[in-house]
């Protein structure tokens, strides 16, 4: 997906408010994954600026071995990656600066 992508904390009434393209609840309040340029719309902060790859593999929620292969695959590389599963996708979020190296090693896993 083209842009830059960031996590943010949004406190619940701001969420609505906000363009969040994810969303998670935790115990210590609400994660959200926004554009750059919509944090920085709404003051937010961050610190980890990613690439977002959508992977083309169309997942099951039930399938094993998925995530752990592409994570291993990104780890042998030294890349950070955060998943975000969706229905029909999975979705890395990884270092911006990374990208390209990212897209290699999952590239890599095909054979």
């Amino acid at each position: 997906m083209p842009g830059r992508f960031v996590f943010v904390a949004a406190p619940p009434e701001r969420l609505a408010t906000l363009p969040a393209l994810a969303t998670l609840r935790e115990d210590e309040g609400w994660t959200a994954v926004l554009r750059v340029e919509d944090a920085d719309a709404a003051s937010l902060s961050y610190d980890f600026v990613a690439a977002w790859i959508t992977l083309s593999v169309h997942s099951d929620l039930a399938a094993v071995g998925l995530t752990a292969a592409v994570a291993r695959a990104l780890a042998d590389a030294g890349i950070a990656c955060n998943v975000l599963a969706g229905l029909h996708h999975d979705h890395l979020l990884v270092p911006e600066a990374r990208v390209d190296d990212a897209l290699a090693a999952i590239r890599a896993l095909r054979g």
